[in-house]
């Protein structure tokens, strides 16, 4: 009997489904990088991540010439890393990329629960980072994958097409 033959449908479709869903890479990894404005750096399990991508962003918004987005990026990312480093049981990644439209910066966990839309009391310690999102990013939202979730923003305008467009030439 020929090896494939002898494999069963459900074991080939759960190969199948495994390689589909999983992460390019481990998210204790950066994430490939395609092109000079993508930039990916996996997060230890410590709150004291959350400055380190703060940093990481605000750099690297400098080196595209987008510093003028780094106050804004820097909350919303702030935000991002610190609900993933409290709620998500293993490693978290932070992938920032320019496209023709905008800015998007995504935050990968291994916890499958989604973003709660909350409404925080004024003196409510937390329970403010959808509203964050709703009020400062052009969109934003999470969607599941094989290892947990991601959870992305995004910042659009012209102002990244003309960095783009530079770069190719």
């Amino acid at each position: 009997m020929a090896k494939d033959a002898s494999t069963s449908w459900f074991a080939r479709q759960r190969g199948l489904w495994a390689r589909t869903l999983a992460p390019l890479r481990p998210l204790d990894a950066p994430a490939a990088r395609a092109t000079p404005f993508e930039a990916s750096w996996p997060l230890a399990l410590d709150l004291r991540s959350v400055g380190r991508a703060r940093r990481a962003v605000t750099g690297r918004l400098d080196e595209w010439n987008l510093s003028h987005l780094a106050d804004t990026a820097e909350l919303l990312v702030s935000e991002l890393v610190t609900n993933a480093l409290r709620h998500a049981p293993g490693p978290v990644r932070l992938n920032l990329r320019v496209t023709a439209d905008g800015l998007r910066c995504e935050v990968e966990d291994t916890n499958l629960a989604t973003p709660i839309r909350r409404s925080a009391t004024p003196d409510a310690e937390g329970g403010r980072g959808t509203e964050l999102l709703d009020l400062l990013s052009d969109g934003w939202g999470s969607y599941e994958t094989g290892t947990g979730k991601t959870t992305w923003f995004e910042l659009t305008g012209p102002f990244c097409r003309g960095t783009v467009e530079d770069a190719a030439e």
